[in-house]
């Protein structure tokens, strides 16, 4: 959720006749011959995950303590990483070297499972998806609250509580996504990855940096070994709390969806699955690194008051130039971030229509519209325009409705982990390996598999019971910060 900002770009696609073993040009699908490295693998997914997810980790490891907190980080980059594994093994069916290539996450579902999985998947991605583009318009207008009270508060030297409604923001983020989702193939655009790169970069550098400062100035290390105290929240509250925490770190390490299109960029030999083994164990180590970095000295710096939103929860107020870098660097980011993550969505309900209704011109014809400047005319369809702009405006009612930052991030990392990082890479690697039922290794499979389905009923439990709270005092499209 995570931001996760790369996309098909970095897969080229184009028909050619299949040359058997490759050539000097193509490779064995008669594709153009593929460069990636173990590098530039690392580089993809580490610029995929650290995303917005990284600014809730002070408050996840404030609800979890010292203790719980880096350990439980720790344990989802370990689970991370393993299934991680398991599904690059999937990339080609059959043989690891010579089998058929499968080009997404859903083709490897379809080429090892099949039938009714290959349906249930579709719809968690795209749920996920869905929720994905209501969490960042939510984070986009609490970073854009967050410039207008950063500036307020040094104007008025503090003294004024500068309390300002998100909504304008929202539907100003909508109105912005409107037009940039009328663009046919916006996650085509390559520079959009390098920008988001460098934009979450800076952001997450920067709550690093000023949690780390925060404590330097402080000379004082907050926090207790179990976490926010009883009495700052209620025995029950902390429950939910915890459980609430264990979504939002799910949700920051959340990747599996574009894994097989990143392994797709890659060269062999070495095989493919060997070289993304050895990127997911190189990006996955640094990603945790910066996590436990920015979550402990987030936690460290503000011990039981740690933000929901390190950049934007205002335990930060100056240098107050620096904060609104970091929270365009966030704004600037989510823009492209929603496209990026929209794109398969919006792809996958205009060919479903195309199909049922081949005879419909309201959704297959095209409409030349010239531009000036001397660009291409652009292409014009009345179905994209109007189905895109009616799914911006009920995510953006939603996002009004529930503008719940963590909420939200707990329950896309509940609703996604399981399913997409845990169950269909473990049952995939199965099929695959041919794994004997009731084997050792199936039985130690199949009980990873259920202690994270359980992990993430919890976390799904305690972010639903976390809006709950939140619903009581709160009214809709009134929401101020």
């Amino acid at each position: 959720m995570s931001e996760k900002t790369i996309s098909n770009s970095n897969s080229l696609e184009i028909s050619m006749p299949a040359v058997q073993g490759g050539s000097k040009f193509f490779d064995d699908d008669g594709r153009l011959k593929r460069t990636g490295t173990v590098w530039t693998a690392s580089a993809h997914i580490i610029t995929a995950v650290i995303g917005s997810g990284v600014l809730s980790l002070a408050w996840a490891t404030a609800q979890l303590g010292w203790i719980a907190g880096p350990a439980v980080l720790f344990l989802f980059s370990f689970v991370t990483y393993y299934t991680s594994c398991l599904l690059a093994s999937c990339y080609r069916s059959g043989d690891p070297v010579t089998g058929k290539r499968n080009y997404t996450y859903m083709e490897a579902v379809e080429a090892n499972l099949g039938g009714f999985k290959v349906k249930l998947c579709g719809a968690i991605q795209y749920l996920n998806l869905f929720g994905v583009a209501i969490g960042y318009t939510i984070a986009a207008s609490i970073s854009m609250t967050a410039i207008k009270r950063s500036n307020c508060f040094h104007d008025s030297h503090a003294e004024n509580p500068c309390h300002i409604s998100s909504t304008p923001y929202m539907l100003a983020f909508g109105a912005m996504q409107i037009l940039f989702s009328q663009i046919p193939d916006f996650n085509q655009i390559s520079w959009l990855s390098i920008v988001a790169a460098v934009m979450s970069f800076t952001y997450s550098s920067i709550g690093l940096g000023l949690g780390i400062s925060k404590v330097a100035e402080t000379g004082q290390i907050r926090g207790s070994l179990t976490g926010i105290s009883i009495g700052t929240v209620t025995p029950t509250q902390k429950i939910w709390r915890s459980f609430q925490a264990l979504g939002a770190i799910a949700f920051a390490y959340s990747y599996s969806l574009i894994l097989i299109e990143i392994q797709d960029t890659v060269k062999s030999p070495p095989s493919e699955s060997k070289t993304m083994k050895k990127a997911t164990l190189l990006s996955v180590s640094v990603t945790t690194v910066f996590y436990m970095l920015c979550g402990c000295f987030g936690y460290a710096a503000f011990g039981d008051l740690a933000p929901g939103n390190l950049l934007t929860g205002f335990g930060f107020y100056n240098p107050f130039w620096l904060l609104d870098i970091a929270n365009i660097a966030i704004v600037v980011h989510l823009v492209g971030a929603y496209q990026v993550y929209c794109q398969p969505l919006f792809a996958f309900v205009e060919k479903h229509a195309a199909r049922v209704f081949p005879e419909s011109d309201f959704i297959n014809k095209e409409y030349n519209i010239p531009l000036p400047g001397g660009f291409r005319p652009y292409k014009l369809n009345l179905f994209r325009l109007v189905w895109r702009t009616i799914f911006v405006i009920i995510t953006t009612i939603i996002s009004m409705l529930m503008p719940f930052f963590n909420d939200v991030v707990g329950i896309l990392g509940a609703f996604g982990f399981w399913p997409l990082t845990v169950y269909f890479p473990v049952e995939m690697y199965i099929v695959q390996k041919k794994i004997p039922k009731w084997s050792i290794r199936w039985i130690s499979l199949q009980i990873l598999s259920g202690a994270c389905l359980i992990i993430s009923i919890a976390a799904a439990a305690g972010s639903f019971a976390g809006v709950v709270t939140d619903l009581q005092f709160y009214r809709p499209f009134q929401s101020t910060y």
